[in-house]
């Protein structure tokens, strides 16, 4: 039953992936593209519909919602250019991550949220 689990929880990430490709692709339909888009982008954000801090309802979207919008909208893509896609999105989900990068784009984050906390001390404080 886990490794069920995990196989359809990385199905659902290169899907994920898949349609942020699909949404660039010019050859995918303008309200397929926007639609795609969406999902994918919300579903890469840290920012939730309904928060985690909810029980049962907080992770409603992550379990049930965005699994059923992904599946949708997998279906208005035309089969050939969605395994396209997927072949796409399965290259780019395999790549390894560099952690030490990471690393710097958190500092380079933190980094410019001081500086304009700095800023807004001087401007205002």
């Amino acid at each position: 039953m886990l490794n069920r689990l995990k196989t359809w929880a990385r199905a659902i990430r290169r899907d994920v992936v898949a349609l942020w490709l699909a949404g660039r692709d010019p050859a995918t339909p303008w309200y397929v593209k926007a639609l795609a888009l969406l999902v994918a982008g919300y579903a890469l954000s840290p920012i939730d519909l309904i928060p985690d801090a909810i029980p049962v309802l907080g992770l409603l979207d992550e379990a049930i919602l965005l699994p059923l919008a992904i599946r949708g909208i997998v279906a208005l893509i035309p089969p050939g250019d969605m395994a396209r896609h997927r072949a796409a999105a399965t290259l780019v989900v395999e790549r390894p991550v560099s952690r030490t990068a990471a690393v710097v784009v958190v500092l380079v984050w933190l980094g410019v949220l001081a500086l304009l906390g700095w800023i807004g001390w001087r401007l205002f404080g």
